[in-house]
């Protein structure tokens, strides 16, 4: 009997906008600074690109789409104010993406190693998953703070593969934006792209090696990812 190709196979998931819809509790966040600043807030749909870089770009895009540009010196205070607030509500409106808990559960049960790598804070992306009870189902959880650089920089997915003790070439990418695009074609690791995610670029144009609408597509594009993978990943 052939073997799983899962078996041994690291994926490795972005978190907002690919394995949770984050966008409620951290635009809600945004828009709390903004009210105390005495500025308009950005209604959720236009503020969702804005996500998938770490909190201080969420602030520095918000602030500009809301009319002010923010000198350096400010951005630090205003992160320090929304990790404080987003910390207190990073769960109330946050939910897994449709048939995200029972992709997981597959991928898990045949074998395959399943990591977090997140330009989210570690600790934050923690909280987050254990108040989702998705974090039993992952061996490590790589946020900004604890990689050497952060995604696009490939650095970032390896140290997530070392994590868990894979190898980059049985190793999948899964997001939604360029950051996770860039990161997996620089290490050489495979791509899945989903069309629901936070992105400027729709996630189309940043050419995945499989495009997913839906979890329930996962299991089979990373079977079929892995197969070719002996060929080269991006040679689908």
């Amino acid at each position: 009997m052939a073997a799983d190709p899962l078996e041994g196979a690291v994926v490795a998931f972005d978190l907002d906008g690919t394995l949770v819809d984050t966008a409620p509790d951290l635009i809600g966040t945004l828009n709390v600074l903004l009210k105390e600043e005495g500025l308009p807030p950005q209604p959720l749909e236009d503020a969702r690109p804005f996500i998938g870089r770490g909190a201080r770009w969420l602030i520095e895009r918000g602030f500009e789409a809301a009319g002010q540009h923010l000198h350096p010196a400010r951005v630090q205070p205003l992160f320090e104010r929304f990790i404080e607030h987003y910390q207190a509500h990073i769960a109330d409106e946050s939910r897994p993406f449709p048939g995200c808990e029972a992709a997981l559960d597959v991928l898990k049960a045949r074998g395959a190693k399943l990591c977090v790598c997140t330009n989210k804070l570690t600790g934050l992306s923690e909280s987050l998953l254990a108040g989702l009870d998705l974090a039993h189902r992952f061996e490590a959880v790589i946020g900004a703070d604890a990689a050497p650089a952060i995604k696009p920089d490939p650095r970032h997915l390896q140290a997530a593969v070392d994590a868990v003790g894979g190898d980059i070439r049985r190793t999948i990418m899964v997001g939604d934006a360029a950051t996770d695009a860039g990161a997996a074609k620089a290490a050489k690791a495979g791509l899945i792209l989903v069309s629901f995610g936070y992105t400027e670029i729709p996630a189309a144009d940043l050419h995945p090696d499989i495009l997913i609408h839906s979890f329930d597509e996962l299991t089979e594009a990373c079977v079929r990812l892995l197969g070719a993978c002996g060929d080269g990943f991006g040679r689908l």
